[in-house]
């Protein structure tokens, strides 16, 4: 019997399952990229799954709210300050649009903060009252050759008279002996009297050794016919008399070469509780990309950066006292590249891991060694791999801080250079003759790596690029945990996000990594296309955080001081394994030396937790502290925080 019906069927069937074949054969990548992807997102979203290795989810701001966020410092409050300055963005700069918020990571709240200065590429440090101490950014945007249109260059200033020092005002002219080329200083400098040098022996007058004083200057004009080829003595017009004939210029080359970043002197701390900045005392150099490090005594050491002219502060080191709010320099000298790494130990020396984020000459203040800052010795440490790759690499005191171990990751060469390594390198700064040997390497070469301490004793390791700014879409989506008790990485959940230049991670109170910022050069592999700031947060749930339920703690004094003890609360208190005391992060540039995890010593009666902070006052600095309760599966508490006065 004939079925139109169902032959009808059959030939819509079979040229439905053409079309299928067809649009599958055309489709295929996509297809399989859509059915991966939602496999990829079903799997991640397996509890079994986050509990081996985390969970990513990233925050976006509404676009009120959104900057380019630069630095970031966990406050006191739980609230996180998120810095961007003008942002990188030189139209911001030229607008005075200079940005910071404040973030609640628990209620989602932000808000906008007035933001005195260009705070882009400060250094910055935690204060022992809860403050943050804030110091340099941006006096000017760097030139590329071919920008820059005035000739111009450093002019180092002479003042021979010993009786008196001398200020040049913004606008001094300069006259060259020899060629005659006029220059204009862009800045008011004061240059120190002489200095009268005596024979020790006879006690004879020798000579004066002129002060010195350096200014940016440039051409009044347009053109390379300004351009000075050799070194001139350049007269100062406007002086008269003994003024005239005791100061003078010297300057080198005064060219249309590139024109570096110039720093600022100002200075700001700011107020967790009233949510402001205040301006302090400016510090005595002008600084882009320097680092801040606590001292023994709770001073503040401020080291590098390019200064007011754009060159590197020649190792003119100075000290913040915060009783009185000055500033004053090193009775020595010591040059370091930007952004060093720079460590207080627990002898009250400092170690300096080679690590730096990018300034600076090659030959400079690069071997990683322990420096003592009151007499200025620096032993070198040796054994470090790939020391030309320090450039753009993290370094990070790993847990607990007892041990003074460290581990530096990852790296590049120096300034734009495509060149990474995959290394990592450990040193014990307790053992006999400490040396850096290598630790377990990444699987790709890794510049601007992200590291934060977690309350467990691990270290979460994620991102970066493999070449300079994430050229060629470089930028590498992986995690790590490693594990200081094994010398392991242990592989996890891949980030959202990629993050390179200008990115930092932040442990919160709540146990989770927050990350922040990244600023690729270009948008595309071929680089053709310029990038784009990366504005979205992400947020990292380590895998103890989906096991059993969390230990408790509360209660507890909010101030403990050095030796002494304070006794918390928690219904979980026999199951207490580990306590820890972690001072909150100050984060740019992938530089964090603030971060450190102390171990507790602590017992147990009921649901008590009494805790014992360490005498050593280099080891546990004045100020502000998460602490962590950790139990017998390693799941840490939300943490109490605890003032160290």
């Amino acid at each position: 019997m004939n079925d139109p019906a169902g032959h009808r069927r059959v030939r819509r069937l079979a040229i439905g399952t053409a079309v299928v074949i067809a649009l599958g054969g055309m489709n295929g990548p996509w297809l399989y990229r859509f059915g991966s992807e939602r496999y990829h997102d079903y799997t991640i979203n397996k509890p079994e799954y986050k509990a081996r290795n985390g969970y990513w989810q990233t925050v976006e701001f509404p676009e009120e709210y959104r900057q380019d966020t630069i630095h970031a410092v966990l406050l006191h409050t739980g609230k996180v300050l998120l810095i961007a300055g003008s942002g990188n963005n030189q139209d911001n700069f030229d607008k005075k649009q200079f940005d910071s918020r404040l973030w609640d990571p628990v209620k989602g709240t932000i808000k906008k903060i007035p933001t005195p200065n260009d705070l882009f590429c400060t250094g910055h440090t935690q204060l022992a009252d809860g403050r943050i101490l804030i110091a340099g950014g941006t006096k000017r945007y760097e030139k590329l050759k071919g920008d820059v249109t005035k000739a111009g260059g450093l002019m180092i200033v002479h003042n021979e008279n010993p009786d008196k020092p001398i200020t040049l005002p913004a606008g001094t002219t300069f006259t060259g002996k020899a060629n005659g080329r006029t220059f204009l200083s862009k800045d008011p400098v004061l240059v120190p009297r002489a200095k009268k040098v005596f024979d020790k022996k006879t006690g004879r007058f020798l000579r004066n050794d002129p002060g010195l004083g350096r200014i940016y200057v440039e051409a009044q004009k347009s053109g390379s016919r300004y351009e000075t080829g050799t070194q001139d003595n350049y007269r100062v017009q406007g002086l008269t008399g003994s003024d005239a004939r005791n100061t003078y210029g010297i300057a080198q080359k005064l060219g249309l070469d590139k024109k570096d970043f110039q720093g600022i002197r100002d200075a700001y701390e700011f107020d967790p509780v009233a949510e402001r900045y205040i301006k302090v005392d400016p510090m005595k150099e002008a600084r882009w990309y320097p680092t801040l490090t606590t001292l023994s005594d709770g001073r503040v050491l401020s080291v590098s950066g390019l200064d007011d002219i754009g060159q590197l502060v020649p190792g003119k080191n100075e000290v913040f006292d915060p009783k009185t709010g000055k500033w004053t320099y090193t009775s020595k000298i010591r040059q370091f590249p930007t952004y060093p790494a720079l460590f207080l130990m627990e002898n009250g020396k400092l170690f300096y891991s080679g690590s730096n984020a990018g300034y600076g000459p090659d030959d400079v203040g690069r071997d990683p060694g322990i420096w003592d800052v009151d007499t200025n010795s620096f032993t070198e440490l040796p054994g470090l791999s790939a020391p030309g790759m320090m450039e753009t690499s993290g370094t990070v005191l790993l847990p607990p801080a007892q041990d003074e171990k460290y581990m530096v990751i990852g790296g590049g060469g120096v300034g734009e250079s495509k060149l990474s390594t995959n290394r990592t390198r450990l040193i014990d700064l307790k053992s006999a003759a400490p040396r850096f040997v290598d630790g377990p390497a990444l699987e790709k070469g890794t510049r601007y790596p992200q590291s934060s301490v977690l309350p467990d004793d691990t270290v979460l390791v994620s991102g970066g690029s493999e070449d300079y700014r994430g050229r060629g879409e470089s930028n590498i989506l992986q995690a790590r945990i490693y594990h200081p008790d094994t010398n392991t990485f242990q592989r996890v959940a891949d980030p959202l996000v990629g993050r390179n230049y200008h990115s930092g991670s932040i442990l919160l109170p709540d146990g989770r990594v927050m990350f922040f910022g990244s600023d690729s050069l270009y948008a595309d592999k071929a680089d053709t296309k310029p990038g784009v700031f990366e504005q979205r947060i992400e947020i990292y749930t380590p895998p103890y955080l989906y096991r059993d339920s969390r230990p408790s703690l509360s209660g507890g004094p909010q101030t403990i001081a050095r030796g002494a003890s304070g006794t918390f609360t928690s219904q979980h208190a026999p199951t207490i394994r580990k306590v820890r005391l972690i001072r909150p992060s100050a984060s740019t540039h992938v530089t964090d030396v603030d971060q450190r995890s102390i171990a507790l010593d602590f017992t147990t009666s009921g649901d008590k937790i009494t805790v014992t902070v360490p005498k050593n006052r280099n080891l546990v600095q004045s100020g502000w502290y998460m602490l962590f309760a950790d139990d017998d599966q390693g799941t840490p508490s939300t943490a109490q925080w605890v003032k160290v006065p």
